[in-house]
């Protein structure tokens, strides 16, 4: 890993994309970038293409892109736990009601819920949405059974239980059915695996991250210029843990590719208020420190999802008089949207809390296509830039122990 100090300009990129906790394929992510690349190089004037990548074994495509002059080219590969989300999923409508009752009762419990409603309400409403819409539909559910109940017991007596218990299961099948619509069941598997174990890393998930970590581990070793890796909700936190782990195995020395962190819509502190989350606050502490790592990390208070502009770091309590990143900064969708289209998306929350990988009409400092496809590092585009005036960086967690 080379010194951010001395930036080069970019003629070779190699991107890791962590994605956050999503069950579809990862070549939603292709798609999603070649149109709005596409879409965002006709706004800012510049050239970019995409293509597949031939027989790799990580999922992923080739940028080629004319910017200022210079022509730069970038692999981008997604870092899968696609198939462990779905895994996560499959539970049956009445485990989905326990996992309910579990993570309520974490949260609560512990004071986790307290602390986060203190640091922004919006992506804590978003987390009490499931809780409420599963509880709304259960509720919907018991009214059919009584209904039907009260309706045979004169003509049948007790079997009338029969039919309202069938008809109630109906009901809730068919809320789920429509959970493409609703991502009640999405969102309550969403906070349910991050709680499960009160902030550790689940054993399967960790396996995967030793694989991603190696991958980039690979990557630093290449004839690139930077090796930039990207996380985007869930995918934040699981990036700040491979990063963390990787500079402890790789060390510091001053040769080979810029290593670069980028951080969009993070949802850290879901994870990092838990008790049992020593780990992650410990390799939040560690990256914030480190001086080979340039991490910037980009939210928006228009994204109801994401915990904006928290120094995701400062918040978990884990802040240090060494502590160098991240550079915290807002993507401003306010501003850097037009008004039609902010007013015609202001409460599309899933579709603002992805707009980090799109195009916008009015780009400021934040171009996500500049960053992974342009001619300057992540370091040298940032470079001078002041952190947000309006961001937090007060201590708000409960829970500050860390475990090296």
């Amino acid at each position: 890993m080379s010194s951010q100090t001395n930036q080069p300009r970019v003629r070779k990129r190699r991107v890791f994309y962590i994605p956050g906790y999503d069950p579809f394929p990862p070549r939603r992510y292709r798609e999603l970038y070649r149109s709005e690349s596409q879409a965002q190089a006709e706004i800012s004037g510049y050239e970019i293409s995409v293509s597949a990548k031939q027989r790799s074994e990580v999922f992923g495509w080739r940028v080629t892109s004319v910017q200022d002059g210079e022509r730069v080219h970038t692999d981008v590969d997604v870092l899968v736990w696609s198939d462990i989300v779905r895994d996560s999923m499959t539970g049956s409508i009445l485990s989905t009601y326990l996992q309910l009752a579990r993570t309520a009762w974490t949260y609560i419990s512990t004071g986790t819920l307290r602390r986060l409603m203190g640091l922004r309400k919006g992506p804590v409403i978003t987390a009490l949405y499931p809780v409420g819409m599963l509880l709304l539909q259960l509720l919907v559910a018991l009214l059919v059974a009584w209904a039907t109940a009260k309706l045979l017991v004169p003509m049948v007596g007790l079997w009338a239980l029969v039919p309202a218990g069938i008809l109630a299961y109906a009901v809730l099948r068919w809320f789920r059915t429509i959970d493409n619509r609703l991502f009640a069941y999405y969102l309550m598997h969403d906070y349910a695996y991050s709680a499960q174990l009160k902030g550790e890393t689940p054993p399967q998930l960790q396996a995967r991250l030793d694989t991603f970590q190696d991958l980039i581990k690979g990557a630093l070793t290449e004839k690139v210029d930077e090796v930039l890796v990207i996380g985007h909700s869930s995918g934040a936190h699981l990036g700040v843990s491979v990063l963390a782990d990787l500079t402890r195995d790789c060390g510091v020395y001053d040769r080979g590719p810029v290593l670069s962190f980028l951080t969009l819509g993070q949802v850290v502190p879901m994870v990092s208020f838990l008790p049992n989350a020593h780990r992650l606050r410990a390799d939040l502490l560690f990256l914030s420190q480190q001086p080979t790592v340039a991490w910037v990390d980009i939210t928006a208070p228009g994204d109801g999802c994401a915990f904006a502009l928290c120094d995701p770091v400062a918040v978990s309590g884990v802040g240090s008089p060494d502590k160098k990143w991240p550079l915290v900064l807002s993507a401003a969708f306010t501003q850097t949207l037009s008004p039609e289209r902010w007013k015609a998306d202001r409460w599309r929350f899933f579709k603002l809390h992805f707009q980090y990988l799109c195009a916008f009409d009015r780009p400021g400092a934040y171009d996500y296509f500049r960053i992974t496809a342009g001619p300057q590092t992540l370091a040298a585009r940032f470079a001078g830039r002041a952190p947000s005036p309006s961001r937090i960086d007060q201590p708000v967690s409960k829970y500050t122990t860390v475990h090296a």
